[in-house]
């Protein structure tokens, strides 16, 4: 049997239901607005007063951006990027986070510090992109991968949560005669699927959002990213940079088009694919940030 709420039961429930139906409002509204925006003719879209949906109905500013004909070989290498990148930096992060969590680990203590150190200073981009050109990085494919293998940030939350696993884990399986890289793969990582799920939703975003080192480091145009290719064609509709790069674009259509649309129109584009992955991530990443950030 239910109990029945009191007076003041039933106002707390009243009043925490509110909050939370205008928090969700305040959070979905800035998404269907841009979706709206997006799908509204963009002449009258300078007009104002779209809010939730459209006024004037049209596909012209998704039809714009399709009509670059190097977006879809740009997709698949942004796919290709997130996919390798996501697995070769959760491999190195691991392996960094489990070998610092080790308190028999005599450079434990100077590698924390230097890890952390790094979260606040760096050298620069100028001695940065040096760094890249004399490693040989400029112009490849290897520039999206290598420079993003280990984050500091994500060795912190990793170290944290191998830091509060049961000892007597790990202890049990060295004594079973199971070496390092064993009790890591076999006992380690099939526990700390949280964490993993955690760290990999926030590289793989990153590396799906890169278009920066695109631009710093890569002049080739097969190696142009979705991200980049994007951001060309929003300079292209401010009239900041010109035409030559974008023949395949129709000139009227862009005439015809805003930078305020065109900007929408790229967000909803490149939101998708991050909302139809993190609902299968979601309770780990809650699980995930939640055990790594409580200290027995």
């Amino acid at each position: 049997m239910r109990e029945k709420l009191t007076l003041g039961g039933a106002a707390f429930h009243t009043l925490n239901y509110l909050a939370l139906t205008l928090l969700a409002a305040a959070t979905l509204y800035p998404f269907l607005n841009l979706l709206a925006i997006s799908l509204n003719q963009s002449m009258d879209t300078v007009k104002g007063g779209i809010y939730l949906l459209p006024r004037k109905f049209t596909f012209d500013n998704y039809v714009l951006i399709f009509q670059n004909q190097r977006l879809f070989s740009s997709v698949s290498l942004s796919v290709a990027r997130t996919v390798i990148g996501t697995t070769l930096a959760l491999i190195a992060t691991i392996m960094v986070s489990y070998a610092l969590s080790r308190t028999e680990y005599v450079l434990r203590k100077p590698l924390n510090t230097i890890i952390v150190v790094s979260m606040y200073v760096n050298g620069g981009l100028i001695p940065y992109y040096l760094l890249i050109k004399n490693l040989g990085l400029t112009n490849t494919f290897l520039v999206y991968i290598i420079p993003g293998l280990i984050g500091a940030f994500n060795v912190m939350i990793m170290r944290s949560f191998f830091d509060q696993l049961p000892s007597g884990l790990i202890e049990s399986a060295r004594m079973e005669g199971a070496s390092e890289f064993q009790v890591l793969t076999r006992v380690v990582v099939p526990i700390s699927l949280p964490v993993i799920a955690t760290i990999s939703l926030f590289v793989s975003v990153g590396h799906w959002n890169a278009w920066i080192d695109n631009f710093l480091f890569n002049t080739r145009e097969s190696l142009s990213l979705l991200q980049y290719e994007l951001m060309k064609i929003l300079l292209q509709s401010t009239d900041q940079i010109g035409a030559g790069n974008m023949d395949s674009i129709d000139p009227e259509m862009m005439r015809m088009t805003t930078p305020e649309s065109i900007r929408a129109t790229m967000t909803i584009f490149v939101t998708v694919p991050i909302l139809l992955v993190y609902p299968f991530l979601q309770k780990y990443f809650i699980k995930g940030m939640t055990l790594g950030a409580v200290k027995e």
